[in-house]
């Protein structure tokens, strides 16, 4: 048969006369923008009839196309007049990503208006579906859904989907990003979770103020908890929960939460409050902001508080102070400004300004035949004011630091009062990328007006140390073979000189210094302490030696060893523990990893007294990760006569597509870096899902107990996902808490939390997890960084 083609007004039509089959887009496909009059409609069918310029009957096989929609019929009839399609029979429609299938559809293919008799569904936006009675069409980007059912669960035909929404009527809009549901239930296995006359919901990621699904969890300290939290997005750049609760043994309280950004400055607030706790008969509550800002005379400032109510607190698990240092809670305000000036064609001065307040809240036990009951109170810093100059060019480097303090304590046996302090140093560098040497003078002074006075009687001290030391590295390379794999291997050795004289330390005041951890970079160290107050006397060498085996194609560094040791020329006075150094040996500082073996890493650091013929310290640690969401990993402490630990975790699959190997559904969504949607998987409808088993354990083998423990089970069905988590937390030798979070993640609509937390616990927790799912979290303002000497 001939092609005929028509020119009706004010659509322009092309119909060719074919059986063949146009090729349609999958669910999910980006198609075309919406119709727009005078675009062309193609056509295709068995057998074409109707009056020109009035209406058209199309049978057998019908395929029609106008931009973004595309219509496949047994019959359609198309009134030219008003561009108005009426299909019946085996109907699919294909809209901008949504597909609708059903016997009998109304349309007008320009203004997009109309309706579909008892369709299926399927929300190209969400992946999410279902069935219904009825949808009226109301334009390109609004629709409503009568007798609707909807889920991200794919099933056959007669099957239930594991969870389903099902309400009278939703109203959707894509562009104001809403939908609205009347007399919505929703359904998990058929059991009702949640029943509401009408139910507001964001159709993408976008916020969007409602009811939060419930939070219920329980613990040994809080009991049963239920909490019911509201999101008000306030405006693009503000928002804010407010979370009512209520527990079986505390009683009722409100955790709120209030973000906030501008251009030049935000940060976030969060307060609960607990107006009568039934165990303890007070009032309690936390406290906590964050803010960080820029002013335009270049100064950048920022601010962080946290306080509680009282010292129990982080031991009854209450809210708003979870996942932080439990017993040391910080609040500091920053002022700084960074500038740089030029000194000449390669020589830059940095100057850096910065003031600073810094308080603590102590919170101490109050078992007192707990070891662990007290611990020292730290110095507030009221205030701190200081200026950092940082000149160098090619080889010469000289820094510059002033700096006045005010120290108090809360605890009145403390001394008190304030220091001004200079560091200053000037360095020379020789060598290339192959060999430096670097001669080095440095210098510390302090002087101290006392509030109380010293053991001496002076309220007033000055002390002046100098340094001078010399460091001396070599990176040397060849290449090595090892099988047919290319290797580029490094020979590091280094020698650090440090000569520091003696000087009279003990009788002043220590603010702010403590020993350093004794390990393969403090061994480099020009002085045993950090901060000011404290300098160590020194007259000694370091030496070590580094050599790594690197990919020579990839990079990849595949392999690390290396040790060090100090010798000392003279013997050193003034050290950590107070007892003098008399020595001439270090202990042996021993370190390497390894991942050569593929899905494996080992790190070892092992520290060795040749005087006591025995490892005095060790961290070793072991993993093997074959892919993800599989890991294993244990790690061994030991530090002599103080504490030898063995840590464990995991989180492999346990049953279901996959088990013991990499290929789990979530695990190549997780590698691909997408979210996994059940509706996109070829297998959706075989609905077999993977057991997952996430945990950790530390045991201590003095005490031959388990001081914390957490183990979590995951199933992830393709369109929910369950998690059961338990957590024991020992807060004393004879006390612990323990904790039960359970949360049911629906894919496409939302989580459930039963123990809201359970995420957060087991990404902090376990080394090496990785969420099933990822969504971006949103940042924490920065505060300016003043870094301590």
């Amino acid at each position: 048969m001939p092609l005929s083609v028509f020119h009706p007004t004010p659509v322009a039509l092309a119909v060719c006369l074919a059986v063949t089959r146009l090729a349609v887009a999958a669910p999910g496909d980006s198609l075309d923008p919406t119709p727009r009059r005078g675009e062309e409609v193609r056509l295709q069918a068995g057998s074409i009839s109707g009056r020109t310029g009035e209406q058209l009957n199309a049978d057998l096989g019908v395929q029609l196309q106008q931009g973004g929609l595309r219509l496949q019929a047994d019959h359609l009839e198309v009134r030219l007049g008003d561009s108005r399609l009426r299909a019946t029979g085996q109907v699919d429609l294909r809209r901008n990503g949504d597909r609708f299938s059903g016997p009998e559809l109304e349309i007008n293919s320009e203004t997009q208006e109309g309706f579909f008799i008892k369709p299926r569904y399927l929300l190209g936006r969400t992946q999410g579906g279902g069935q219904a009675s009825r949808v009226d069409f109301l334009g390109p980007d609004r629709f409503a859904i009568l007798d609707a059912s909807y889920s991200t669960c794919r099933v056959a035909d007669g099957d239930e989907p594991a969870w389903v929404l099902q309400a009278r009527q939703v109203h959707l809009d894509m562009v104001s990003n809403e939908g609205i549901a009347s007399g919505a239930v929703l359904r998990f296995y058929g059991v009702p979770l949640l029943a509401v006359p009408v139910l507001s919901f964001p159709l993408n990621s976008e916020r969007k103020s409602g009811w939060l699904p419930p939070e219920i969890g329980t613990s040994s300290v809080v009991g049963f908890e239920l909490g019911v939290p509201y999101y008000w997005n306030i405006a693009p750049n503000r928002d804010a929960t407010l979370t009512p609760t209520l527990s079986t043994r505390r009683g009722a309280g409100l955790d709120s939460e209030f973000r906030y950004l501008e251009p030049s400055w935000g940060g976030e607030t969060r307060l609960y409050t607990l107006p009568y706790d039934r165990v303890t008969a007070q009032s309690r509550w936390a406290a906590r902001w964050r803010h960080a800002g820029e002013l335009s005379s270049g100064y950048t400032y920022g601010w962080e508080m946290l306080r509680v109510s009282d010292e129990n607190y982080w031991k009854d698990g209450l809210r708003g102070a979870d996942n932080l240092t439990p017993r040391l809670l910080p609040t500091q305000a920053v002022l700084q400004r960074t500038r740089l000036f030029s000194l000449g064609d390669s020589t830059e001065l940095e100057q850096q300004v910065y003031a600073r307040v810094q308080r603590w809240q102590t919170l101490q036990a109050s078992d007192p035949n707990d070891p662990s009951a007290r611990i020292d109170s730290p110095y507030r810093r009221e205030p701190q004011l200081g200026v950092r100059w940082r000149a160098s060019d090619h080889q010469l480097e000289w820094t510059l630091q002033t700096e006045v303090n005010r120290f108090a304590n809360e605890d009145s046996s403390q001394l008190t009062g304030s220091r001004a302090h200079a560091l200053s140093s000037l360095s020379w560098q020789f060598g290339n990328s192959g060999w430096q040497l670097v001669p080095k003078l440095s210098l510390n002074a302090a002087t101290y007006a006392l509030d109380q006075p010293l053991t001496d009687g002076r309220t007033e001290a000055t002390r002046v140390i100098p340094t001078f030391s010399l460091d001396n590295r070599w990176q040397l390379e060849r290449e090595v073979t090892w099988g047919e794999r290319t290797l580029t291997q490094t020979l590091e050795p280094r020698l650090l000189y440090v000569h520091t004289p003696w000087r009279e330390q003990l009788g002043l005041p220590n603010f702010d210094s403590a020993g350093l951890d004794y390990n393969a970079t403090t061994a480099f160290a020009e002085n045993a302490f950090s901060g000011v107050d404290r300098v160590s006397d020194s007259h000694q060498i370091t030496g070590g030696l580094t050599t790594r085996f690197i990919d020579a194609q990839g990079g990849a560094e595949l392999a690390r060893l290396g040790l060090a040791q100090r010798f000392l020329l003279a013997d050193q006075r003034i050290t950590p523990d107070g007892v003098p150094l008399t020595s001439r040996r270090s202990d042996l500082l021993l370190l390497g990893s390894t991942s050569v073996i593929p899905h494996w890493g080992l790190d070892m650091s092992l520290q060795y007294s040749s005087a006591q013929q025995q490892v005095t310290r060790t961290i070793t640690s072991v993993s093997y990760s074959p892919g993800p969401l599989h890991v294993l990993s244990a790690t061994y402490r030991l530090q002599r006569d103080a504490s030898e630990q063995v840590s464990i975790g995991w989180q492999w699959p346990l049953l279901g597509p996959g088990a013991g190997t990499r290929t789990t559904p979530a695990a190549e969504a997780v590698q691909a870096g997408e979210t996994l949607r059940l509706a996109a998987r070829p297998d959706a409808g075989s609905c077999s899902g993977t057991l997952y088993s996430a945990g950790r354990a530390d045991y201590s083998m003095l005490e031959r107990r388990i001081s914390s423990s957490l183990i979590g089970f995951e199933y992830d069905s393709g369109c929910w996902i369950g998690r059961l988590v338990v957590s024991r937390q020992s807060t004393s030798t004879s006390a612990s808490t323990t904790k039960l979070m359970l949360q049911l993640e629906l894919v496409g609509l939302s989580r459930i939390g039963f123990g809201s937390n359970s995420l957060t616990v087991l990404k902090d927790n376990i080394p090496g997890y990785q969420l099933l799912r990822t969504a971006p979290a949103a940042p924490s303002p920065a505060l300016p960084a003043v870094s301590d000497p």
